[in-house]
């Protein structure tokens, strides 16, 4: 009996200590399509996106903060709305306690460098956090650019590494409506 456990223990610990990606985002038709006329929502290359080691009974954070979308509305000069959602935050709920992300909005300035985006009425864009509680979160931008929205931090806790029947990766969606 002990050889067994012996034999099945490390497996084991590298199926607990195994990376977990943060982000799969959906490439549905409504995620690539454009919207409206002009606003344009592209999802982030898997290398891209923010990743995180999660395993059962662990305390952790976000290793590599990343993209999730680009939203080119440089055709359109109205303001947008943007909502970003997880989509399985009932799943998520079988493996996690809480997840906190921080979420960013960057612009693409007239040097092609990202900075942080500011709201539609020039006002900063406050700390903004979505967690499985709130499911998702909006924001309204000015038109006329080309925006990033990323997670650049996050905390989690982990009591369950596995999921039954899903993911215990957070799923995002993203839409962009006029304003």
């Amino acid at each position: 009996m002990r050889s067994k456990l012996r034999k099945f223990f490390p497996l084991l610990a590298v199926l607990l200590l195994a990376p977990w990606p943060i982000a799969y985002a959906h490439d549905s038709a409504s995620a690539d399509a454009q919207v409206g006329d002009k606003i344009e929502i592209e999802v982030a290359a898997d290398s891209a996106q923010p990743s995180w080691n999660a395993f059962s009974r662990s305390i952790g954070g976000v290793d590599t903060p990343g993209d999730l979308f680009y939203v080119d509305a440089d055709e359109d000069s109205s303001d947008i709305e943007v909502t970003l959602y997880i989509t399985n935050a009932r799943e998520l709920s079988h493996c996690y306690k809480y997840i906190i992300l921080k979420v960013g909005v960057y612009v693409e300035d007239d040097t092609d460098e990202w900075t942080a985006a500011s709201s539609w009425n020039g006002t900063s864009i406050p700390s903004t956090f979505i967690t499985m509680g709130n499911g998702e979160v909006s924001f309204t931008l000015a038109g006329g650019a080309k925006y990033k929205i990323t997670i650049d931090r996050g905390s989690f806790y982990c009591f369950r590494s596995e999921a039954d029947g899903g993911s215990a990766s957070p799923q995002f969606y993203l839409i962009a409506d006029p304003a």
